[in-house]
């Protein structure tokens, strides 16, 4: 069982998974890419010649050899240092998939991570391609997805099997919520699967910080052969991306920085940050639902609200009997709620789910958080996200360990967030006693003397709140804001002409608006 916070908007490139039987909502569409390589594509990558200390030359000059892995992809690994203080002390692998440049004019290449932490770049790539760029960007890119260390398929976190993973997921606490026992039934688990997380996965635990990771993306650029970083980042790909050009201004080329993370922000003020923007975005649903004929709630938005909070409460006290024996408590109803605000476009299944949840059937809810976990209907797990998310997190971030502490938060989180904040604090339980501590201390990231960086942000997007694009294009010496109105989790690809002209205008021309475009 967990207080897990909801991932910083890890934005899926397949589906959102099953909602009802045999439907899904289709917040990624799948990648039409063609089924053949062009005649000159290569089959090696040829490294940029890099002055770098003699301990990383062998890293760094590395070639990579590309394999055919079918609709015109190319994969590879490439090797890392474990520890990149010590580079001598072991390594870790790097999946990469690359869809080479369609047309005549290629400019490099374009690495891209889809967020989380803990999301596949791989599959957001080879599954979902079109969705992760449009048509103009892969005819004069190499579009690059990788898995950062710890993540699918590279050299991967791994902690619990599947039944261990439902529990420490869906268990519900025998303890009221607050108290003394409920907390120390949270931090039990939460011990236990830290402990689990350390003696399956070795060292890599402790290697799995954020800058470590970025310093794998500079090795990446070099061992792909360019000079500059072209990169596209989404919600957490944007903190990996800021933390990039704070390390390597000098070696930024055009980064684009969709659905910002503000890295100055604590883990308390992300999650009550985050708690008011998913709150704005369900009462935008409402509103939607209400003026819709089949809409679950017949009331006005505020009363609509209050209805949902009534549900979080009721599942709380007494949770709901699903088909395959799991129980409906108010952390799996909430992870229900949120993953479809993701995307107006999936707000249909939420408006289902709370019909079937209003009725006493918890299946409908199960199916969103399943998919949401990366849970399968045979009870399995289809990767190691979970996994990944909270190790990156326990180690980018401070946590709190007293409970008074963490009850004035908990109260201030509510008073924020009237609906849902309750059901959102305490987050600081499950990496509050994480085997490694965090590595560095969150602060602003200016990456003085870096190329221009456009930072994208969302007015009503509720998993990465526009007012951290805000603050992260203030706090970047050459950062520039672009701002999309409208709901959702992100804006490349999936929102106006506005955005894109000006993404694609950027990345390939190096073009700024003279001010922020407002799209």
């Amino acid at each position: 069982m967990t207080t897990r916070r909801t991932r910083r908007g890890a934005r899926s490139g397949a589906t959102l998974g099953a909602i009802a039987t045999a439907v899904a909502i289709a917040v990624g569409l799948s990648g039409c890419v063609p089924a053949f390589l062009p005649r000159d594509a290569p089959s090696t990558s040829t490294p940029s010649e890099e002055n770098v200390a003699a301990p990383l030359r062998e890293f760094y000059g590395q070639v990579l050899s590309w394999d055919d892995c079918g609709d015109g992809l190319q994969c590879t690994t490439a090797s890392a240092p474990l520890d990149w203080d010590d580079p001598t002390a072991g390594t870790v692998d790097l999946a990469l998939v690359r869809h080479p440049a369609t047309g005549g004019d290629r400019i490099g290449s374009l690495l891209v991570n889809p967020g989380g932490p803990g999301a596949s770049g791989y599959d957001f790539i080879k599954d979902s391609l079109d969705y992760a760029t449009d048509d103009k960007l892969q005819s004069r890119f190499d579009i690059v997805g990788f898995d950062p260390r710890g993540v699918g398929q590279s050299s991967a976190v791994a902690c619990l099997d599947a039944p261990a993973m439902d529990e420490y997921l869906y268990g519900i606490p025998a303890g009221e919520r607050g108290s003394d026992a409920w907390i120390e039934e949270l931090e039990q688990s939460a011990a236990d699967f830290g402990a689990a997380c350390a003696e399956n996965s070795g060292p890599l635990l402790g290697e799995v910080d954020t800058v470590s990771a970025a310093r794998d993306v500079d090795l990446l650029r070099a061992v792909l052969g360019d000079k500059k970083l072209n990169y596209l980042g989404y919600s957490y790909g944007t903190f990996l991306g800021a933390t990039y050009a704070e390390l390597y201004p000098e070696r930024t080329g055009r980064l684009v920085l969709d659905g910002a993370v503000d890295p100055a922000t604590s883990n308390f003020e992300v999650t009550k940050v985050q708690a008011q923007g998913f709150e704005s975005a369900l009462r935008a649903y409402l509103s939607d639902c209400l003026a819709a004929s089949d809409c679950p709630f017949d009331q006005s938005v505020d009363d609509a609200m209050g209805t949902v909070r009534a549900l979080l409460d009721s599942v709380d006290a007494s949770p709901i009997a699903s088909s395959d024996g799991r129980r409906l408590g108010s952390s799996a109803l909430l992870t229900g709620i949120i993953y479809p605000l993701y995307d107006p476009n999936a707000w249909e299944y939420l408006s289902a789910m709370f019909a079937a949840v209003m009725h006493g059937d918890a299946d409908p809810a199960f199916q969103l958080a399943d998919a949401y976990n990366g849970r399968n209907p045979d009870g399995t797990y289809s990767d190691n996200s979970t996994e990944a998310f909270v190790a990156v997190n326990c180690l980018d971030y401070s946590y709190n360990a007293e409970p008074a502490s963490m009850r004035e938060q908990a109260a201030e989180i509510e008073e924020a967030a009237p609906v849902i904040g309750k059901y959102m604090s305490f987050g600081d339980i499950g990496c509050a006693h994480w085997p490694y501590t965090a590595a560095v201390e969150r602060k602003e990231i200016h990456a003085s003397g870096s190329a221009p960086i456009l930072v994208v942000g969302t007015t009503n997007d509720p998993a990465t709140p526009y007012v951290w694009a805000q603050n992260l294009a203030g706090q970047l010496e050459n950062g520039h804001l672009l701002t999309y109105t409208g709901e959702g989790h992100t804006a490349y690809n999936k929102s106006n002409s506005c955005v894109n002209d000006t993404i694609d205008g950027f990345l390939i021309d190096g073009r700024l608006p003279e001010s922020d475009p407002q799209c």
